[in-house]
């Protein structure tokens, strides 16, 4: 009679603690029983930066890269005459480390929301106080830093994503583009002098 209860006692054991470590096994591989509905899908605009120090400014860029999919962007999707985050969701904002001039106007240092209005002639770029907001929803043109105005230049490749560079021509100066599409805008940034 021990000697069976022994024998069921280990069985037990025996069973139990395999069934255990299989359990362990089991539970460091989610992939096994994952639900795909639950996994996030992938945003169609992506967050995205772009930066590089111009001489001793770091300028740092972020912005949501929405895609042409086909679609219509400049007079269609982004409507002419409107103010645009130049991005999609949050506004895009750019952070100059120290003082800029751009179009031969002081920039202070610090982060700035830019705004866009796309037109088919030319288009007017903002650089604005508020960086923090969903689209352009609370845009308030009082509190602008800056506005230029720019020509369009025409692509002959198409960029599918929304793209930013920001190119070094110097130690005191570097260009900062926005291309998508068929259509790509430029404007040049000076390090201001001591």
């Amino acid at each position: 009679m021990k000697n069976t209860i022994s024998i069921l006692l280990f069985a037990l054991f025996t069973a139990c603690g395999s069934s255990g470590e299989n359990k362990v096994e089991e539970d460091t591989d989610h992939s096994a029983h994952m639900d795909e509905s639950t996994e996030q899908p992938k945003s169609k605009s992506p967050k995205q930066m772009a930066m590089v120090n111009v001489g001793k400014n770091h300028i740092h860029i972020e912005y949501s890269s929405p895609s042409v999919r086909g679609r219509q962007i400049f007079g269609g999707l982004v409507g002419f005459g409107q103010v645009w985050v130049t991005g999609a969701h949050k506004a895009t904002s750019i952070h100059f480390q120290n003082d800029v001039m751009i179009d031969g106007k002081n920039v202070p240092s610090g982060k700035y929301g830019f705004f866009t209005i796309p037109g088919k002639e030319s288009w007017t770029l903002i650089l604005n106080e508020d960086w923090d907001m969903h689209l352009a929803d609370e845009y308030n043109e009082a509190n602008d830093v800056l506005r230029l105005t720019v020509t369009p230049e025409r692509l002959e490749e198409s960029v599918e994503s929304l793209t930013y560079e920001v190119t070094p021509i110097d130690d005191n100066s570097g260009t900062i583009s926005i291309s998508w599409a068929d259509t790509k805008v430029s404007f040049k940034v000076e390090n201001k002098q001591e």
